[in-house]
């Protein structure tokens, strides 16, 4: 979920389920079968919302089989064009996000997300820029002044070109008034090279989610400055970027779509399924324990937000001089 300033964000709000024996309907019936593609390897934010997908429809009883495949590389886009190329036997879907969307227009991908069919965006969850504990920069504002000063004396280290971090990083050296294009950004295979990286004093700034760096901030090792999305995570001491006084909120979401050539009946039944789960209390747990936001839009919503956010993603990676 991509938005540039604090005018045009969005609040999604959570909706009540009236139920009366008039109006209340019959649960869906369950899913015989449902493969669902992560187009990353196992661990990955996509692995790890397949995985709560399973793990929630099955123990409520919304599907009976599900069988989860990785499929890693390209920035998610192997997986999508052996998706898409793919004959299911079945029903079948893909994990997708704001990762994905970076990763097709970066890679110049033949395969697009226009091929498949937006089911519903799931949750969301926020980066957090970190720098060391005895680094000079303070605050938000502080790190504003140094990029001010000097873009390319500030190092960030963060993920893969056109994934979140390195959207985020261009979108914050833009708001706070510098070209991105003279942004110094320092490629890292995973969280953990982040980490290390900026522990190790190699790069002056970390940018990743904020779960990969809870540890080094709760122990004192790391300074949290600022988190991407519009509110504060529960429960965390850490200011918004808003906060911060800088206008930017930016969320990363993932969601599912479903293979092209599946039916309409099947399409219309995971989405039953979908929403029918997104209620349940299993998957509130498991959004509450990872630290996920619930960020439900589902049918031709999701894939009107979807279009918009391609639009949004390609324009900033222009911006900092990547396409």
């Amino acid at each position: 979920m991509l938005n540039f300033t604090r005018r045009t964000f969005a609040v999604l709000a959570a909706t009540t389920l009236l139920v009366s024996p008039v109006l209340a309907q019959e649960a869906p019936q369950p899913l015989e079968s449902l493969s669902l593609l992560a187009p990353s390897s196992a661990g990955s934010g996509y692995d790890q919302l397949a995985r709560a997908v399973q793990q929630a429809m099955t123990d409520e009883g919304l599907a009976s089989n599900i069988e989860v495949e990785n499929v890693a590389g390209g920035g998610g886009t192997v997986g999508l064009a052996q998706f898409v190329t793919s004959n299911p036997r079945g029903p079948a879907a893909l994990v997708l996000g704001f990762a994905l969307v970076g990763g097709v227009l970066t890679t110049q991908s033949p395969v697009t997300l226009a091929e498949v069919e937006p089911i519903a965006r799931l949750m969301g969850e926020n980066d957090v820029i970190v720098v060391p504990a005895d680094s000079p920069i303070q605050d938000l504002q502080g790190l504003a002044e140094a990029i001010k000063a000097d873009p390319g004396a500030v190092s960030w280290a963060g993920g893969s070109i056109g994934g979140i971090d390195h959207v985020i990083a261009g979108l914050f050296t833009k708001a706070v008034g510098v070209d991105p294009t003279q942004m110094n950004f320092v490629v890292h295979a995973g969280g953990g090279e982040v980490l290390a990286s900026v522990l190790g004093g190699q790069t002056s700034v970390g940018i990743s989610g904020y779960e990969e760096f809870a540890p080094q901030i709760e122990a004192g090792e790391l300074r949290a400055l600022g988190i991407s999305g519009p509110e504060r995570i529960e429960g965390v001491d850490v200011p918004t970027f808003q906060e911060g006084g800088v206008d930017l909120a930016v969320v990363n979401w993932r969601g599912i779509a479903a293979h092209p050539a599946m039916s309409d009946e099947d399409k219309a039944a995971l989405s039953a399924a979908i929403d029918a789960m997104v209620q349940t209390e299993a998957w509130k747990a498991l959004l509450a324990e990872r630290g996920w936001t619930d960020t439900y839009l589902a049918g031709d919503e999701f894939k009107a937000f979807l279009e918009e956010e391609n639009a949004k993603v390609e324009q900033s990676l222009k911006d900092a001089g990547v396409l």
